[in-house]
């Protein structure tokens, strides 16, 4: 995470530690439960590096030499992402309690990804456009407030690749129509690919390519030809794809030069 300058408002630097949205730190300065240099806050205090934060009178660590991380989460189809009681979104964020900080797969089945994140990564994590709950494959997870806000804008414009299973077989005119790419509000999501890749019974799998296309817009799109999708996984976004090696309720953390693509601006840092 950039160092945080001399003129950072107060809820943006709680933001970008992970400590809570920013409509959340707004909530805590109004009640008077965050301090500065030993002086009660208000909405409007701006921050300097130097500056000593507390959170009901206990310290706040600002950790301004290390980046915040982001994590490439591999979840299955209904695996929590998030504490039941967060929003999902690069808009909303989450506290999360913790097992095992070493090992992703130590709590319970019922537990979120986030809460076994590790203990160093941050309190609060934030999902960059999220899959729907009952689908799955490649989520991004981070508890930068404004890195999350970047890369949300970013995977918009990014070329992503899904996974569906679908009951029965899609005819020459339905794909064709999925294609086109119409969406329910009018508007045309830009398809780049669609193919069948295998399946047996009564389900069939297709790859499909699309640009900037969330969860839910793939689910419209084909639920609008009359077929059952059964299940959604994104194995894509831009140059980042699902490792065949991470295994489910499994992550990894991103390098600097996978955050960096995804954000589009190779001569930039984080």
């Amino acid at each position: 995470m950039p160092a945080v300058s001399a003129a950072e408002r107060l809820q943006k630097v709680l933001s970008q530690l992970g400590l809570a949205s920013r409509r959340e730190a707004e909530a805590w300065i109004r009640a008077g439960r965050i301090t500065v240099n030993g002086k009660a806050a208000v909405l409007g205090t701006r921050v300097a590096a130097d500056d000593q934060l507390k959170l009901d009178g206990r310290p706040i660590r600002r950790q301004l030499t290390r980046d915040v991380p982001v994590f490439l989460c591999h979840r299955s189809p209904g695996e929590p992402l998030l504490p039941p009681r967060a929003v999902t979104g690069a808009a909303a964020s989450a506290t999360t309690s913790r097992a095992d900080p070493g090992s992703s797969s130590s709590s319970a089945p019922s537990a979120s990804i986030a809460e076994r994140l590790p203990r160093r990564a941050g309190r609060r994590f934030i999902s960059v456009s999220p899959m729907p709950t009952v689908d799955g494959g490649l989520e991004l997870l981070t508890a930068d407030g404004a890195l999350a806000t970047r890369l949300q804008r970013a995977v918009h414009a990014l070329e992503m690749e899904f996974s569906l299973r679908i009951r029965g077989e899609l005819s020459a005119a339905q794909q064709q129509a999925i294609r086109e790419g119409m969406l329910d509000r009018g508007a045309g999501l830009r398809v780049l690919q669609l193919e069948p890749t295998g399946g047996q019974g009564s389900n069939r799998w297709y790859r499909l390519l699309a640009v900037g296309a969330s969860g839910n817009d793939i689910r419209q799109l084909i639920e609008r030809q009359a077929v059952t999708l059964v299940r959604t996984l994104r194995t894509r976004v831009g140059t980042l794809a699902l490792p065949r090696t991470l295994a489910r309720s499994h992550w990894r953390e991103l390098e600097a030069a996978e955050v960096t693509a995804l954000l589009g601006n190779p001569g930039s840092g984080r």
